[in-house]
Formats: C-alpha cells, structure tokens, sequence
C-alpha cells in the first residue's frame, strides 16, 4: 500500500473514531479561520507561499461543516519549481534520441488556488486545546509560467512541438488533512494544520499524479454557542 493511501486510510480510520470520545461541551457555533500557507509539491521541486481562509459551522461537538480556499504562489507572495523531463511525457522521445530525461530540468513559477468543502472531526479533550481532522475533496486550479528558453532548440532538432510556456489546468483532488487549536480564549485561537492532497495537473505534459503537501498556520475566530 502507497505511503499516501496509508495516509489516507489511517485520517478515514480517525475521523470514525473522533465520535465516541467525550467531548467538550462550552464550544461555539461559528469559526473563521485565515492564515499563512506553504505549499510543496516534492516531485517538482515546487515551493510556494500564500494565504488560506477556512469558514466552519459546528453541528455538533465533534462535527463541523466548513469551505475552505486557498491562494498560493507568484500571485499572492512567490511560487517556483522545477519540472525533470523523466516525468514528462516527452521522455520517450528523448530517450529514442539518447537524452537522458533525468538530465532535463525546466524551471517554472506558478501560482495555485483550492477550493474544498466538507466536514471536520474535533476531538476536545484537553480545555487549551482542540485537535481536528479532515478528508480533502475540492478543486485544484493551478497556473504555470514555464522558462522553456534553454530546451526550445532541442525540441526543434527532435521535431517535438514546443509547448505552450505559459499553462493553466484546474483539476478534483482528494486527500486528508489534520491539526489542533491552541485555545488562546473561548473566541479566540491560532491554528496550525496540515493538508495532503493528491491530483494529476498538466496531464498533457505532465505524466504522474502530483503530490502537495499544504502547511498553515494563523489566527481562528469563534462565536455563538452550540446548544
């Protein structure tokens, strides 16, 4: 089994067992979460920095309903990585023509927002703290701005259409997510969460699946009670 759906599996085994611990009772019905994101995309090298907002509705002690989105790279604070040609679907052909693909290196810069909705599982047993969970379903969208100056004479020796440098691509991720609250006061918090997500962008040139990991970290702001 795939590290990721280890993952996966262990944050879906979690959030069934989230419901059969005691929980707190003094919790707020509303709870805004926004904050600052790093972005990572191993694979490609891919760094990037930005904001995230997180809006929840709390149905119960150890349930919550929320949207969350997320705004990551060159258009918010920076964003850049590298694309190896192995994982591109031009390998084949530059290995027909005895380029080694791995020696092939790109570098982009992008920016990259998601959108998720769907439920969080809280477990309240600590008074200063909160812990959560959360499965990952949304969209992706990302936009890259590749430097294809140094390979562009080498595609037109190999009769190989040059792509377009600049590329955008929206695609449906999954993946799971988790973190705790420290409990400044009962309206105030400060978050720190971490996401995984999985999807295939750029499929036109772009051969495996990607990969994110999403680092946060900001203020949660909380309201009403939960009766």
């Amino acid at each position: 089994m795939a590290l990721s759906e280890r993952l996966l599996l262990c944050g879906v085994v979690l959030c069934l067992c989230l419901p059969a611990v005691a929980q707190q009772t003094d919790i707020n019905r509303y709870t805004l979460f926004t904050g600052f994101d790093y972005l990572v995309s191993p694979a490609r090298n891919l760094t990037e920095r930005g904001f995230e907002t997180d809006f929840g509705f709390t149905a119960k002690p150890w349930l919550g309903l929320g949207v969350d989105f997320s705004a990551m790279g060159d258009d918010v604070i920076s964003g850049a990585g590298t694309i190896n040609g192995s994982e591109t679907v031009f390998a084949p052909v530059l290995q027909q023509n005895n380029i080694p693909p791995s020696l092939v290196n790109v570098p982009f810069r992008s920016s990259t927002y998601t959108f998720a909705a769907g439920p969080q599982f809280y477990l309240r047993m600590f008074p200063r703290v909160t812990f959560l969970v959360r499965p990952g379903l949304g969209a992706i969208h990302e936009i890259a701005n590749i430097n294809l100056t140094q390979v562009a004479p080498v595609f037109g020796e190999l009769g190989i259409p040059v792509p377009n440098s600049h590329q955008t691509d929206t695609q449906v991720f999954f993946g799971a997510g988790g973190g705790f609250d420290i409990n400044i006061s009962r309206p105030i918090g400060w978050r720190f969460a971490t996401d995984w997500v999985n999807t295939h962008l750029f499929s036109n040139l772009l051969t495996p699946r990607q990969n994110y990991w999403r680092f946060s970290t900001g203020p949660t702001f909380r309201w009403g009670h939960l009766k």
